[in-house]
């Protein structure tokens, strides 16, 4: 076959590798020229991805910016971005943009699956529109299907290939060549009867996610006042072998899924004069949380008898989740521009982020980040660094628990302004955060 991917993100770029593996032809479409030249030179921008893996099926992956390539292509894969407008609603620009250029070269006999995570009824009332303006009919001349990207980065046990991947066609005979093509790559399919379920399962995923997040980050709030250890509460509660899954507290939610999916629904719920409370309330709780953990910070300076203003302030870690440089939606990126604001000398440590060029931040060694550093914020801890050595050299707030040690029942109530937390969002499953 030949496959052509739409999108040579997160998303896009696995799934090229994995087909061209798997000895299929791929066309590998992408509007940034720089990532187009960096397939060509085999230099991986991916973490997932190294680079001598994407240089050895170069023969078999062609990049290009061309659109009018995906007229070969025996089926097309559109894994664009979804993202959120300045007012939290759904951006369906790249995708609809998307559509148009397959639009425009459609052929008889191809199949297109969607994959971007977007509301339930997008590829019906969406997509289908646009690809049946050629004349051609889904279902008979054409086609169509949604199938879930499930991605997650820095992931090291579940990948494309032994993660289930859930289809639903438009028709049967749509569902069935879907089937057929990601049978090359996915061990287990998942088909489900419309393009809708398999729509909405996504978000359901997300959506499940968000919620206990943000019901573990309000407890956690909670118990700081009641002068509580979460952290002991949490290890208790998560000895009951069933009806329970551990979450536990963090700065806030990070990466291409959690911060956005979850409003693509609230957004489409209103259509249908329904309020997606839970929703909303997670929402508000999650993004409050890098201001939380700017008072946090601020307090532990108070203790310390410092204002923020002029204090140097170390940020450990500032991609959304460990062992990557992805920077998308991470609560880092909040913190440093309140602290910022505030009258902060910020610094970073982080070696899979060069630079924040937005800040005027570039990432500097552990000892210059530490050195002379009034407080340091332990954001996302990054594997090979000694957090222990960190916060027994300067005055340490850890969201991520990675300090924390078992504590006695017999002591008093930690200080829960410096309360050590961990978001479960950075894990593939939160039974193991």
């Amino acid at each position: 076959m030949t496959i052509g991917i739409v999108g040579l993100g997160y998303v896009g770029l696995p799934l090229a590798v994995a087909f061209a593996e798997a000895g299929e032809r791929v066309i590998g479409i992408d509007t940034s020229v720089a990532k187009v030249a960096s397939i060509r030179r085999g230099e991986s921008y991916i973490e997932d991805i190294p680079s001598e893996q994407l240089a050895a099926v170069r023969p078999q992956l062609e990049a290009t910016t061309r659109t009018s390539r995906l007229a070969l292509a025996d089926a097309i894969i559109i894994a664009v971005p979804t993202p959120l407008t300045a007012n939290r609603e759904p951006d369906l620009g790249p995708l609809l943009a998307a559509a148009q250029s397959v639009s425009d070269v459609l052929q008889a006999g191809q199949l297109v699956v969607l994959e971007s995570t977007t509301y339930p009824g997008t590829t019906r009332e969406r997509l289908l529109p646009i690809l049946e303006e050629t004349g051609l009919q889904a279902g008979v001349d054409f086609h169509l299907a949604f199938s879930p990207e499930r991605v997650d980065p820095g992931n090291e046990t579940f990948s494309l290939e032994n993660t289930p991947k859930i289809i639903g066609g438009l028709t049967p005979a749509c569902a069935a060549k879907a089937e057929g093509l990601y049978g090359k790559v996915c061990e287990s399919i998942v088909p489900v009867t419309t393009p809708e379920v398999a729509e909405m399962a996504k978000l359901l995923e997300n959506i499940f996610r968000s919620v206990n997040i943000a019901l573990v980050n309000e407890l956690g709030m909670l118990a700081e006042r009641m002068g509580v250890d979460i952290y002991e509460v949490i290890d208790a509660a998560a000895t009951k072998p069933f009806g329970y899954m551990r979450f536990e507290p963090g700065p806030g939610m990070g990466g291409h899924c959690l911060p956005v999916d979850p409003f693509y629904l609230s957004w489409k719920a209103r259509e249908y004069d329904f309020s997606t409370e839970f929703i909303e309330l997670a929402g508000k709780v999650n993004q409050n949380m890098p201001y939380v953990c700017v008072e946090r910070a601020e307090r532990k300076l108070n203790d310390l008898g410092k204002a923020v203003k002029g204090s140097k302030i170390a940020i450990l870690g500032v991609a959304y989740k460990p062992a990557v440089g992805d920077t998308r939606e991470s609560p880092a990126l909040k913190i440093i521009e309140r602290l910022q604001s505030l009258g902060g000398n910020v610094v970073y440590h982080d070696e899979f982020v060069p630079e924040l060029a937005k800040f005027g931040l570039t990432n500097t060694s552990l000892e210059d980040t530490l050195d002379g550093a009034d407080i340091a914020l332990i954001v996302t801890a990054h594997p090979g660094i000694d957090h222990m050595a960190v916060a027994a050299k300067v005055p340490t707030v850890d969201y991520r628990g990675v300090t924390r040690t078992t504590r006695a029942a017999a002591r008093p109530p930690m200080n829960m302004a410096v309360l050590p937390q961990r978001d479960a969002d950075i894990e593939p499953t939160e039974v193991a955060a």
